[in-house]
């Protein structure tokens, strides 16, 4: 079973497009396919750098491919119910068993609210995601209707993630204009976040680095 098979596959998709849909009506920023194959890439992206197999990688890419599936029925414990979607889908697609526990794990312990890193994919997992901000991740162009969310998102310009395999180090590097969001808004939505992949980043045996504006954070 690969990633390519599970991002086309149509009950993924489905679950896919109706929890964004939810969360749209909620007034969240996009947790469409495009945000989820884009945490895939990056997750697998961290292990390949970091060193770890090609299988291990395979595995997060489809981790991020359906993490935000649970969605489709209620945002509170959407991990918890994400990963019991997959369990029943990669079941059914003859996904080995200890596979699929990996995947599911995964998914299950992607939310700062209830999980944290279990282990190098679900670190890979959690990285990925909250690192994942961005202006085009906010829905309106209208900016007198930003709320929290879409502010400290809008407010990014400039991102990039870097892994270092040598000096075992993993750096978000943001740009925020100011103007947009203040530095106590976006740390009043991200700092749970962003220790988050501290801890993540320290199951995989590196540093999580936070630089905004240039400036050292975490």
């Amino acid at each position: 079973m690969t990633y390519e098979e599970i991002r086309k596959h149509p009950e993924v998709n489905a679950l896919l497009e109706r929890g964004n849909h939810n969360l749209g009506v909620m007034g969240f920023t996009d947790h469409s396919m495009s945000h989820c194959a884009l945490v895939a890439e990056r997750a697998a992206h961290i292990l390949r750098t970091l060193g770890y197999s090609e299988h291990e990688a395979e595995l997060a890419k489809i981790a991020g491919c359906m993490h935000d599936i649970g969605n489709a029925i209620n945002r509170s414990r959407h991990a918890e119910l994400g990963a019991l979607l997959a369990n029943d889908i990669l079941k059914e697609m003859d996904m080995p068993l200890a596979d699929r526990m990996v995947v599911i794990a995964a998914i299950g312990n992607h939310d700062e609210s209830t999980g944290g890193a279990k282990d190098a994919v679900s670190a890979a997992l959690i990285l990925a995601d909250k690192s994942d901000v961005r202006q085009n991740r906010v829905r309106t162009k209208d900016k007198e209707k930003f709320d929290i969310h879409d502010r400290v998102n809008y407010a990014v310009t400039g991102h990039n993630l870097r892994v270092d395999p040598v000096e075992r180090k993993i750096a978000l590097n943001l740009q925020i204009d100011e103007s947009v969001c203040t530095m106590y808004e976006y740390f009043d939505i991200f700092l749970g976040r962003m220790m988050m992949c501290r801890g993540a980043a320290e199951m995989l045996g590196a540093k999580f680095r936070l630089t905004v504006n240039g400036g050292k954070v975490l």
